[in-house]
């Protein structure tokens, strides 16, 4: 070995040494490699008809998943995730809007038991572990004590069966008045002692009155899916409160690298389903999965 070789190796092995000694300093954290599954929720995706043509056009786009609507023909969605290999993380109740565990009528809170119940049984069908549940509407007839009762009931007889079925209701956080702190959201999933009830957090809807990664921290593990959605707070300042979705992901109010941090130090790394306008062809909706990947980096 000549000189130079000598003094080459000799380098190398220093650099290699002194790597391995580096100090692990109190209080510094490295974060996990994200890996977060890139979704599309079923609405927002508006390329394709039928069942088929909706996975196609998912898997075209770039998408891992779609959040498929419950009530789907089964047999349908079957076929066309077997095709395409585009899976399914989670299913939103389709009925929950019309049949609301909080209506003061009981058998609108039974039927609606019973769509939460075939929800369920929709997920596990398609081998989904969440299903999304919208339980109540806070109103001037429908108070916001009623809204906790009614809907802490009538959830607690689908309990059994997603235990059963290992299906987690997870309850999204959306305009309906009810839930409008993360405090109540940890009481309202708590108070179930159920690993089946957990949190949807909708990244976007929050904006209106709050801050997205002061919500994941304080949710914590109790978030089983997060949708990816933009909001603007100036546009709804001068063209009214929805407006404000009419922005392109990353041109909102949403400040995406402290909710990636939020996400990075509760340590999820589940699915990212994008709810956004903007899939109605298939140039917007690869639009959005481009998005979404530099949002999420990966």
């Amino acid at each position: 070995m000549n000189r130079r070789q000598f003094a080459k190796t000799s380098l190398m092995a220093s650099a290699m040494m002194s790597a391995a000694t580096l100090p692990v300093f109190p209080g510094i954290k490295v974060p996990p490699q994200r890996k977060l599954k890139k979704g599309i929720m079923w609405g927002s995706n508006r390329v394709g008809t039928t069942i088929s043509e909706k996975f196609q056009s998912a898997k075209q786009a770039g998408f891992d998943g779609i959040e498929v609507n419950s009530h789907l023909d089964r047999s349908e969605v079957l076929k066309a995730r077997d095709a395409t290999g585009v899976a399914i993380p989670s299913v939103c109740g389709a009925l929950h809007w019309k049949f609301l565990l909080s209506d003061p009528d009981p058998k609108v809170r039974e039927n609606g038991v019973e769509a939460l119940k075939v929800t369920i049984e929709d997920a596990k069908a398609y081998g989904a572990d969440t299903i999304l549940l919208v339980p109540a509407r806070v109103t001037d007839a429908v108070t916001y004590d009623e809204c906790w009762t009614r809907t802490t009931a009538e959830i607690r007889k689908a309990i059994p069966l997603a235990e059963k079925l290992n299906v987690i209701i997870a309850i999204e956080n959306v305009w309906n008045n009810f839930l409008l702190s993360p405090m109540e959201a940890v009481q309202y999933v708590d108070q179930f002692q159920s690993p089946v009830i957990k949190f949807y957090f909708d990244i976007g809807n929050i904006l209106a009155y709050g801050w997205p990664e002061q919500w994941i921290k304080i949710l914590g593990n109790r978030i089983a899916k997060i949708h990816i959605k933009e909001y603007s707070r100036k546009v709804a300042d001068t063209q009214g409160r929805s407006a404000g979705f009419k922005v392109k992901l990353q041109e909102g109010d949403v400040n995406w690298p402290a909710v990636m941090k939020a996400l990075d130090d509760i340590g999820y790394s589940n699915w990212a389903t994008v709810e956004m306008p903007g899939g109605d062809t298939p140039e917007g909706l690869k639009d959005l999965c481009d998005r979404l990947v530099k949002i999420i980096g990966s």
